[in-house]
């Protein structure tokens, strides 16, 4: 387990302090009840953007705290327990990533301040089919004499209907798998050409499929380098698959603590399920399971903050390690639980669903398998 600063300590604490009173499991059921069009209360992340968490990796200069990425993960770790759902890992994580990173000083100044007070909602548009395949880049972006002008479609946008800019990868240049010739735009939402539609998702999150259909913009929307982009985005991708592998922590955390409750408390045959060996078997391979998560998450998050050379496969090791973890504690949350399990009346399949939906977002267990394999010379 990292060792936090007592700055660390304070937001983690302040953050599991207003999760658990101000946004327990029970007001994430009421957003999903209500058929809430953004997929999250807008309310409760004015509140969250109040307390700072947008501007959490932000520099001081563009309205942030810069924290850094650890900090960041204490407070997802937290939202993660309560399922709540907000643009937090989306806007002030994943797409502040790309502006931070690669943005010029106009841009950041232009952008970052909106996206630490919450005023605006930003996220990446990358993947274009089911699965996962960052380089796998279709959308056009052709140049003009003003500029650009995009053509593609973007497809599982999270909190795409809610976005008020995207962070866009197209292609300059090569083909499809190609990594040269990957560029990245940032185009407001209300562009002309822009229009989305919503994705009804297992989870109830806010999602959404995005055309750009000749979407004009200036040669101030390109991100980085043109044709180059590539390493900028793999480095966001990074940063937004440690933060999310942070709240899949807090999510398998909750999960298995409310199941180790019953385990306790539940009786059958006189005695308490928990009494029974195969039980505290499963139960001592989740804990151990856990523990080994919680270190592959933080590890990554360090390296993110120390700038280290191996952020990569530590990220990846992360991301399967905690994919894995979630799938079997959620898994063993609605068996354990049995037949109240099963019901939706019971909070169980809310962490399974989410369970499922984040192991895809941003590559599942197979996908980062495979990457750290790659990057390990396999």
């Amino acid at each position: 387990m990292a060792v936090l600063t007592e700055e660390q300590s304070m937001l983690r604490d302040a953050a599991r302090t207003w999760t658990r009173e101000k946004s327990p499991v029970s007001a994430f059921r009421k957003v999903r009840d209500s058929g809430a069009p953004l997929g999250y209360d807008p309310a409760a992340f004015a509140e969250m953007a109040e307390m700072g968490w947008a501007g959490v990796i932000i520099p001081e200069g563009y309205g942030g705290s810069d924290f850094g990425y650890l900090s960041l993960g204490l407070i997802l770790e937290e939202t993660g327990r309560t399922l709540t759902a907000s643009p937090i890992l989306s806007s002030a994580l994943a797409a502040a990533s790309a502006v931070i990173l690669g943005g010029t000083e106009a841009q950041k100044e232009a952008w970052l301040p909106k996206i630490a007070s919450g005023e605006v909602v930003a996220t990446l548009a990358v993947d274009e089919g089911a699965h996962h395949r960052p380089s796998h880049v279709n959308t056009k972006a052709a140049k003009t004499g003003a500029g650009y002008t995009l053509s593609g479609t973007k497809t599982f946008v999270l909190e795409g209907m809610a976005a008020g800019l995207f962070v866009v990868s197209a292609r300059t240049a090569g083909a499809d798998g190609d990594k040269e010739g990957i560029s990245l735009f940032l185009v407001p939402a209300d562009a002309k050409g822009v229009s989305r539609k919503a994705l009804k998702l297992a989870d109830s999150r806010g999602a959404a499929k995005v055309v750009f259909e000749n979407v004009e913009v200036g040669a101030d929307a390109l991100l980085g380098a043109e044709g180059q982009g590539w390493d900028l985005l793999e480095k966001t991708l990074d940063r937004a698959r440690a933060g999310l592998a942070a709240e899949m922590l807090g999510s398998a955390v909750q999960a298995f603590e409310t199941t180790l409750d019953y385990l306790k408390t539940r009786v059958q045959f006189g005695q308490v399920i928990g009494a029974f060996q195969a039980l505290q078997h499963r139960a001592a391979k989740m804990f151990t399971d856990l523990e080994l998560a919680r270190s592959c998450v933080e590890a990554a998050l360090t390296a993110i903050d120390n700038d280290s050379p191996d952020v990569p496969e530590l990220v990846s090791l992360a991301k399967a390690k905690v994919g894995d973890t979630l799938h079997l504690v959620s898994n063993e949350m609605v068996q354990m639980h049995g037949g109240i399990g099963m019901t939706d009346a019971h909070d169980a399949g809310l962490y399974l669903k989410r369970a499922r939906a984040t192991e895809a977002t941003y590559g599942g267990q197979a996908y980062h398998r495979d990457r750290y394999a790659r990057l390990h010379g396999y």
